[in-house]
């Protein structure tokens, strides 16, 4: 008997819900978030036919361990999910459980690609760099901000800028008991920022593919590592000017009756890969020389439309060229 199953999942326990072809609800209920456990308590319906989980937090590794015990699981845009989940009088996990099996049972969903392993730790390396740069820089702005609030003005001297704080804290001493321990904690983030970026290189550096790809003009180790970690596998595209869509580089559209009209992009999928690629295609652009026909193409567009505009679809560009060279396996030739 072919049955379908919806699972409501948080961080102790996952609701669950299994129907029949007909819509009938077999049986619900809640159990341990634990592949094993999760199997076990769907046993007794036999093997689903699908098993529809959202996107969320710990889906990723679930998604993987119940492929790993042969449940045809499936993962779903969780704003498409709330969409329909959001229709409900009453929020319970039951309820959404059992609205997630309607969903795997009439297919009214659009299936979530869940990234590799790999890609994940890939990803969770750029992201704890891109976490430790956002507190270093926050932290300076912070010192700087209360430094001026107080009209200290930096010594010239020494090339370290914490060197010069501390030379302007020495006449201020109600100051200095309040930024030296930022001072301290400044020190902690640039050497664990340090140690992040030379793993982050090393890695980069390490991979074929990731040289390949750096030698796209403007892309260097982080794009390059950024975009292998965000893509995962190429052959998911089946057009290379997808990538575009998929990181929100294009624009969105507004069409009903006789208005039709195209606005800012939309900047769906992964913020840090689309901000990386806007950076290469604007450094690009305004650096002196290099770049070839590429750059070319990039400073006849600003012309046209502008700095921001040339500068994203430069960056569209860009993903476009990477994800064919990933595809091909080919090198990039400046005509």
């Amino acid at each position: 008997m072919s049955y379908f199953v919806g699972l409501d999942v948080s961080m102790e326990e996952t609701a669950y819900c299994a129907r029949n072809a007909d819509g009938r609800i077999l049986g619900q209920g809640k159990t341990a978030t634990d592949p094993d456990a999760i199997a076990a308590a769907l046993a007794r319906f036999g093997r689903p036919a699908r098993l529809v989980l959202e996107t969320e937090r710990m889906a990723n590794w679930l998604y993987r361990q119940l492929i790993a015990r042969d449940l045809p699981a499936v993962c779903v845009d969780a704003r498409q999910a709330h969409a329909v989940l959001s229709q409900m009088p009453n929020k319970t996990d039951a309820n959404d459980a059992a609205m997630l099996a309607e969903l795997a049972r009439t297919g009214f969903y659009r299936a979530v690609r869940v990234k590799s392993e790999a890609a994940q730790g890939m990803r969770a390396l750029l992201k704890a760099r891109a976490l430790v740069l956002r507190q270093r820089m926050d932290l300076d702005n912070t010192i700087r901000g209360l430094l001026t609030s107080m009209g200290v003005r930096l010594p010239k001297g020494p090339r370290r800028w914490a060197d010069r704080v501390e030379l302007a804290l020495e006449a201020n001493e109600a100051l200095a008991l309040a930024l030296r321990p930022l001072l301290r904690l400044r020190e902690d983030l640039a050497r664990s920022l340090a140690e992040l970026t030379r793993r982050l290189l090393t890695e980069a550096r390490g991979s074929d593919l990731c040289r390949r790809l750096m030698g796209v003009p403007g892309v260097g180790a982080i794009t390059a590592y950024a975009f292998l970690a965000t893509i995962d596998d190429p052959t998911r595209f089946a057009h290379s000017r997808s990538v575009g869509a998929y990181i929100g580089l294009t624009s969105k559209r507004y069409q009903s009756g006789e208005v039709d009209y195209s606005g800012r992009i939309t900047r769906r999928g992964d913020g840090m890969l689309r901000t990386l690629l806007f950076e290469a295609a604007s450094s690009l652009i305004t650096r002196a020389g290099g770049g070839g026909a590429l750059r070319e193409w990039g400073l006849r567009l600003r012309a046209k439309v502008g700095h921001k505009k040339a500068s994203v679809a430069f960056a569209r560009k860009l993903g476009v060229i990477l994800h064919r060279m990933w595809v091909d396996g080919t090198e990039f030739r400046t005509a």
